[in-house]
């Protein structure tokens, strides 16, 4: 348990090695669930082993891996809300936007229950989370940020890895669409505390501190948009 008061699980998905989250806090029996992902029994076997039922399915955007688990949650959970960013909501029925069907297997997700814009803020499980938008890695990538918790903590999805970002080639923009993923970062993510603990959709957690110090497309991008930068 963190010294917040909460709890972070991790459950990885084999396929692409996808970080789905369930957070939760000891007092209660129930949880947030982001990003459920191809191994939703996994998924389904930690709840019931923490005794927790999702108050929330938050998707962080519309990818297949990211999106594979909605149905079986939802069908276990049929109260749960499925919540995406409002840009992203047409991935989840369209297995050609949410890239399922270049890989031969065509996945559509349950409709989303609530759809979620730029400075709408969530409270479920006990917590209070800000939503902020990150496009550039899909269409309309958000970030649930949990600003009312000590660190800070980020439910970044596919926006900023440890030493790394998301890929921005899946749109067929992909300068441009680097371009819009960095500016998000630095705009809305950097800002944010140095002890800012980010949970991202792949790999290990990492810190705000940790990446501006360290990331190499951070640290050129910053170094590019300074007067003088080359």
């Amino acid at each position: 348990m963190g010294a917040a008061g909460y709890s972070i699980e991790a459950v990885e998905s084999a396929a692409f090695a996808q970080m789905a989250y369930i957070l939760h806090r000891p007092d209660r029996g129930d949880a947030i669930v982001v990003d459920p992902g191809f191994d939703s029994r996994a998924l389904l076997r930690r709840l019931e082993r923490l005794g927790k039922a999702p108050a929330a399915i938050l998707d962080t955007h519309g990818h297949v891996d990211h999106i594979a688990g909605n149905e079986a949650l939802k069908a276990a959970f049929p109260d749960a809300p499925l919540i995406i960013g409002r840009i992203d909501a047409p991935m989840l029925s369209d297995p050609a936007l949410n890239l399922s069907l270049p890989f031969g297997s065509p996945i559509v997700s349950p409709p989303a229950d609530r759809l979620v814009d730029e400075g709408d803020r969530l409270e479920f499980a006990g917590f209070s989370m800000l939503v902020r938008e990150v496009p550039g890695h899909s269409p309309g990538s958000v970030v649930y940020i949990l600003d009312e918790e000590t660190p800070t903590l980020v439910l970044g999805g596919d926006v900023l890895f440890a030493g790394s970002i998301g890929r921005t080639d899946f749109g067929g923009r992909p300068e441009r669409d680097f371009e819009t993923l960095m500016s998000g970062i630095v705009a809305k993510l950097l800002p944010l505390p140095d002890d800012a603990r980010v949970f991202p959709g792949h790999g290990p957690d990492t810190t705000i501190g940790q990446e501006r110090r360290a990331n190499p497309y951070v640290r050129e991008f910053l170094a590019r948009a300074k007067p003088g930068g080359a």
